[in-house]
Parts: structure tokens; C-alpha cells; sequence
């Protein structure tokens, strides 16, 4: 896997939250022989034992059960660990969520019946905003005592926590609190992590729009994970095939970036070139 991500070009490949525990020999060994290098770690990697899916919201840092909230620290400890053993610089993390029915679905199914926002979906979306901000206290507690509990080890580490804007209406952050969030840790270690696809369904459903909430969290960015959407949320496609402006997002793309590109395992090696390539033409080679 590593060999080949290495053949398409990449001098880095980030390791997600699929890899198990058994594919952790052949990595290392990899990193060791300099096949490869690891720009980052999305949380849980490796996979908690018994897990044989992909899985990062397994266990959330914004639980309201007690265990479940150790059993997330536990396994994002292993993830720390993993990422020194493989000199990766940062960890990308999900903060968590409240528990609320499924609106993005429904907004999303809505948006594509429809083809535009109409009253059904303003109702709808008026419903599920006042819903997520009645609810999000206690579970934005959670959030930020388990976060606090993980920091001193990432900054003993010297780890850079990617804390990832999400897709779904009930995740935390919430679009509106990600600033008051970085005011709670001002710590370096604590850093934004944006996805543009995440951000383009937001746009999308009326939530955001994407080049000023990325302008807004830019002092505290540290990478991105990189792909396309169809509309309105059919993501994970090669850039340059859906809708995201990447010339409108390059103003705040930096050197010290990781840039990640997220693609789906579906995409022929072909669409994953024309893809880096229409990104390197706007973005350059940085």
C-alpha cells in the first residue's frame, strides 16, 4: 500500500483510522527503510483491538457515558504513540457529537430532490439549528475535559492536534463555536484541521461559507485533507471533477501545510492523477 502511494509521487502518506494493528509491522518497516515518510495520524490508528472497520467515531471524546469517554483517551494515547514510533508530526481528531436525529441526511436528500433550498428545507434546517444548540452544552463539556485530559501528552510528544471540521450538523464543533473552542486551548499544540470537502457540504446547506470559515480559523490551521464534492454532499471525488474552488482557498494555503489528499479507494489511478495535478497547477508543488 505504502509502495504504491509512494509510485504515484507522494514523499508522505497519512495514516487513517482503517489501519489495524496487524499492518503495523510492514509500516514501520517501511518508515524504517525510507520507502516512505508519515505526514500524519488520523485518530483511532491503529484500529482498537477487535475493530476490523474503519472506525473514528468508535469511541467520542464528548460521550455521555464515563467509559466510553476513558476508552476514547486510551486509544487516542495508542495513536500518540503510534505517531512517535512513525515521526509523524500530527494526529487528526474527531471532537465528537451530540445526540440528535439524522438532519443532515434528510437536508442533503432534500437539496438534491429539490436542486435548491426551498421552504421544506429552510423549516427543516430552522428545526435542526435551534435542536443542536439546545442540546450541545453538556456534550461540548465532555469534549472539552477529555481534550484537556490528552493535551499534556501531545504536547510531551510535541504532537499537533488536527482538530477536523466536519460534515454533519450534530458535530462539535459547531461552524459558529470553532473560534471560542481555540480561545478554551489556546495551546499551539491545539490546531485546526480543514477538510474542504466537510466545508463544501456546509456551504451547500446554507451553514457557512467556505473561504471565510477557513479565512476565520487560518492563524491556527495546520493541514488539510483534499478531495471534491458533487452536489450537494458526494464527496471524496478527485479534484477538479465537483465544485470546490481551489483557487479561492489557495490565499491560505502555507509551506508548512500538510495537504492530504483524501480520494475514494473507488477511483481509478487516472482520476487520482488529474486530480493532484489540477490541485499542484493552482495550489504549485509545495
Amino acid at each position: 500500500m505504502l509502495r504504491e502511494i509512494r509510485e504515484l509521487g507522494f514523499e508522505y502518506a497519512e495514516l487513517s483510522h482503517g489501519v489495524s494493528i496487524s499492518l503495523m509491522p510492514g509500516i514501520l518497516a517501511a518508515v524504517g527503510a525510507g520507502e516512505i515518510k508519515i505526514s500524519s495520524l488520523h485518530n483511532f490508528c491503529p484500529l482498537p483491538m477487535g475493530v476490523t472497520h474503519a472506525a473514528p467515531n468508535l469511541y467520542e471524546f464528548s460521550a455521555e457515558k464515563d467509559y466510553e469517554r476513558d476508552l476514547a483517551i486510551r486509544c487516542t494515547l495508542k495513536t500518540f504513540e503510534f505517531a512517535e514510533r512513525v515521526q509523524a508530526p500530527a494526529v487528526v481528531l474527531h471532537l465528537g457529537s451530540m445526540e440528535l436525529k439524522d438532519y443532515t441526511g434528510r437536508l442533503c436528500d432534500l437539496l438534491e430532490r429539490d436542486g435548491k433550498p426551498t421552504s421544506q428545507f429552510e423549516k427543516l434546517r430552522g428545526e435542526a439549528l435551534a435542536k443542536r444548540e439546545a442540546a450541545k452544552g453538556k456534550f461540548v463539556a465532555h469534549m472539552y475535559e477529555t481534550l484537556r485530559q490528552l493535551l499534556p501528552e501531545a504536547e510531551k510528544r510535541g504532537l499537533k492536534l488536527g482538530c477536523e471540521n466536519r460534515q454533519a450538523l450534530e458535530e462539535i464543533p459547531l461552524e459558529s463555536d470553532f473560534l471560542s473552542f481555540f480561545s478554551e486551548f489556546p495551546s499551539p499544540n491545539v490546531a485546526y484541521w480543514h477538510d474542504v470537502g466537510h466545508a463544501q457540504i456546509k456551504e451547500n446547506l446554507g451553514l457557512i461559507r467556505h473561504v471565510a470559515h477557513l479565512e476565520s480559523l487560518a492563524a491556527r490551521l495546520v493541514g488539510f485533507h483534499i478531495h471534491d464534492v458533487q452536489f450537494p454532499d458526494r464527496d471524496h471525488s478527485a479534484p477538479g471533477t465537483g465544485m470546490i474552488d481551489y483557487a479561492a482557498l489557495k490565499p491560505f494555503v502555507k509551506p508548512e501545510h500538510i495537504r492530504v489528499f483524501e480520494l475514494s479507494p473507488a477511483l481509478p489511478v487516472e482520476a487520482v492523477k488529474s486530480g493532484i495535478a489540477h490541485v499542484k497547477k493552482i495550489w504549485g508543488d509545495g
